[in-house]
């Protein structure tokens, strides 16, 4: 499309071009004309210059003018919004916690001193869901819970965004900064966590959405720094560049690749599908939290979705009919990685958010028959408890409870 745009203001140039080379030659030839005329001579062909150069001069115009409405054209069929291209967006912010919210749990570790009140937004089992919890719990910070019902989602029908995992932080001035996307979240916190100087709100402005285009042309929303932390000037002395950029690369592959491949391998029968909902009931305790019309909803209709779903991520992934073994090939990369750093963990003796990330996304599997074939067809095991180890081991009292429209205050 902005070829279009492009070549009209091309030609138009062009035509400009000629016609300043034309005025010059018209203009001396005017000069020698009147010159002509004084001497008792006459010539009429000034006046037929004239009128090409006008006709040139409307073309150049003309066609510049008509790419440039082919350009808007193209712009409004692809949506009132689509000119705004790189649109920047800041986090939201909400005066007061939402009323009618119902917190489920809380995890309170007393030895926690960052001094956030943070609510999560989620569905346990949700692979980006846990990969927020699973930092939070590593790193030993208190936080609320709100269990949303996956299918009528009305804890959230309060947000313009309708997506999980969401939270709320509390800012110095008593408001919430809203976060939804899960690298971002994390991001965000570990950026405070480093330097707590600058209130978290100020930090979120850090992590704005933008508008881009994809390579169909759709226009799409991102966070595009989420997996960068805003040292400032304080970088930590433990990290490199070179660091940076290797757990830069597996959040990232976390993200884009390795995530992909848990519905196709949870849900691969309606059968499967079935066994694997039971379970995520049982984990995400939705017998506790949910009438048990609304828990046989979430089990019957999610099961019967995700089995669908994974059916069309497959193809859109260009998975074969053997998923197990794509993702055995998937954790397979991760164990080499490690053996290549010569270290227990990607962030050496401890976990780094590398670490953090893959381990988040397979927790969501547990429980699946899948999960359990992972464990036993690759190297995963020994990693994988190692990290849950230490997850669990930082990890606040769990308190259980129902509050609709407050949020406990979480350093008392």
């Amino acid at each position: 499309m902005a070829a279009y745009r492009t070549f009209g203001i091309f030609l138009a140039r062009q035509s400009l071009n000629i016609n300043n080379s034309r005025l010059i030659v018209i203009s001396r030839n005017l000069r020698l004309r009147e010159f002509r005329t004084n001497a008792g001579n006459s010539d009429g062909g000034a006046g037929r210059g004239s009128g090409n150069t006008l006709k040139l001069a409307l073309l150049g115009t003309t066609v510049g003018a008509t790419g440039g409405t082919i350009y808007s054209l193209i712009n409004n069929w692809k949506g009132k919004d689509s000119h705004k291209e790189h649109e920047r967006t800041l986090p939201i912010r909400i005066a007061q916690f939402p009323a009618g919210v119902t917190i489920t749990k809380r995890y309170i570790n007393p030895n926690d001193k960052t001094g956030l009140d943070i609510t999560l937004f989620q569905f346990q089992t949700c692979p980006f869901c846990c990969k927020v919890r699973a930092f939070l719990d590593y790193m030993g910070i208190s936080y609320s819970v709100v269990e949303v019902d996956a299918v009528l989602r009305q804890d959230i029908k309060w947000s313009p965004q309708k997506k999980v995992p969401m939270v709320l932080i509390k800012q110095a001035n008593e408001s919430y900064v809203q976060m939804t996307d899960s690298s971002a979240i994390i991001s965000l916190i570990s950026t405070y966590l480093n330097d707590k100087s600058t209130d978290i709100g100020e930090l979120a402005d850090f992590y704005p959405t933008i508008s881009f285009f994809d390579n169909d042309d759709k226009k799409k929303h991102d966070i595009m720094n989420k997996y960068f932390l805003m040292y400032q000037e304080r970088t930590p002395k433990s990290h490199t560049k070179e660091t940076e950029q290797t757990e830069r690369k597996w959040r990232t592959w976390a993200d884009q690749h390795l995530v992909h491949l848990i519905s196709p391998n949870c849900y691969q029968s309606l059968g499967e599908a079935f066994e694997t909902f039971q379970w995520f009931s049982e984990a995400g305790e939705w017998d506790i939290h949910f009438p048990k019309w609304e828990r046989d909803l979430m089990v019957y209709v999610g099961a019967t979705a995700m089995w669908t779903i994974s059916k069309i991520l497959k193809r859109r992934h260009n998975l074969s009919d053997d998923v197990r073994g794509h993702i055995y090939d998937a954790l397979n990369k991760w164990m080499r990685e490690l053996d290549n750093c010569k270290t227990k963990f990607l962030g050496g003796k401890q976990p780094n958010l590398g670490d953090l990330a893959v381990y988040g996304v397979l927790s969501s599997m547990e429980g699946c028959q899948a999960f359990k074939d992972c464990m036993e067809k690759t190297k995963i095991s020994g990693w994988y408890h190692d990290v849950k180890q230490l997850v669990q081991q930082n990890r606040g009292n769990l308190i259980r409870e129902r509050i609709e429209g407050q949020v406990p205050s979480l350093l008392n």
